[in-house]
């Protein structure tokens, strides 16, 4: 069968690998139908790392997946051949504290797929454990089952953020993820729901899924105008979704006394320097996000009952064999790419 092979930055190439086989009772065989390109997937691309995790060896990239069911083991009995499914693409021990309190996304021995050593599902078939499996209706395509995960990252965001109706929020980065959790954030009942961005087509698309305000960063003093925006005050929630060093200090600029600032961007350095007296007398919150506990199932809800659009963020789509202009196209946001997806 064919993959995408990450053997260097810049080096990602089609290969041919083995076909996988289901040994296990608890196995399923998926035929890839979409993969999204994830932020992440364009750091090991561009960088060969992302945090404390470095590609070493050839390692097939990407975990946002969606496919159809074409073999099961025989313990499996909620998923049958056939079936449309999305996948959840983080496998916990199961056994640990974490796990068994319901935050298994804090398992340290969790895996991953395309994140080091782990390889990922730009792949034709991909197998799996069938528990992190869930299956999609029928309304649903093979690439809005590709955005759940995403979504999922946005949703979990937004309960880490503790959004409450009547809160104000602002959404720093509008990319895939960015929009997702804007999303996440009116379902949470926000009323005030600010969006920034130094590109004027993703500050359309946040008005066109419910920001009520939009800055461009590239024209307007964000802070003063979060500011303006709010009295002076700051807003309840700041997302940082752009995973860069200015946004999150923005964030703390902008987060009103007792707030909560959320990160769920990757910025590029792990360590840099924080008022932390500020943030002791204003007594906010700083919260990280990681992935996502217990979320898949109200996501598959929320894109069927179109609660939430994703449609309109895939802008690009490329075959398995144009991924290495996939990955371009997303990595220097070629002709305002948003979400790029590899159809199979």
């Amino acid at each position: 069968m064919k993959a995408a092979v990450l053997y260097g930055i810049n080096d990602l190439r089609v290969k041919d690998v083995p076909r996988p086989q289901v040994t296990m009772d608890n196995e399923v065989l998926i035929k890839v139908g979409s993969v999204g390109v994830c932020g992440s997937d364009l750091h090991y691309y561009k960088e060969g790392k992302l945090g404390i995790f470095t590609v070493t060896q050839p390692i097939i990239l990407g975990h946002e997946c969606a496919g159809y069911i074409v073999e099961k083991g025989n313990e499996v009995q909620d998923l049958k051949v056939g079936d449309k499914v999305v996948v959840e693409p983080g496998a916990p021990c199961r056994k640990c504290d974490f796990c068994k309190g319901g935050r298994y996304n804090l398992c340290k021995e969790m895996t991953f797929l395309g994140t080091p050593p782990t390889n990922g599902c730009l792949v034709e078939y991909l197998k799996i454990l069938a528990d992190f499996v869930y299956p999609i209706s029928t309304d649903m395509t093979i690439e809005e089952g590709a955005m759940v995960e995403p979504l999922a990252v946005g949703m979990h965001a937004v309960k880490r953020g503790s959004v409450k109706p009547g809160d104000s929020v602002a959404i720093l980065g509008c990319g895939t993820i960015g929009l997702m959790t804007l999303q996440a954030a009116r379902l949470g009942g926000a009323i005030q729901i600010i969006a920034v961005d130094v590109i004027r087509e993703r500050l359309e698309l946040a008005r066109q899924t419910g920001a009520t305000d939009v800055i461009n960063g590239s024209t307007l003093d964000t802070v003063k105008k979060v500011k303006s925006l709010t009295g002076g005050i700051g807003v309840d929630v700041a997302f940082e979704c752009a995973g860069s060093d200015k946004t999150v200090v923005q964030c703390l600029q902008i987060v009103k006394s007792g707030g909560v600032v959320v990160l769920v961007g990757a910025p590029s350095k792990n360590i840099f320097p924080v008022n932390m007296w500020d943030c002791v007398v204003r007594e906010y919150d700083i919260r990280g996000v990681n992935c996502y506990v217990n979320i898949f199932p109200r996501a598959i809800a929320s894109i069927v009952s179109g609660r939430v659009q994703v449609k309109p963020l895939i802008t690009h789509r490329f075959s398995l064999e144009q991924i290495t202009m996939a990955y371009d196209t997303a990595y220097e946001q070629k002709e305002r790419a948003i979400k790029v997806i590899i159809n199979f």
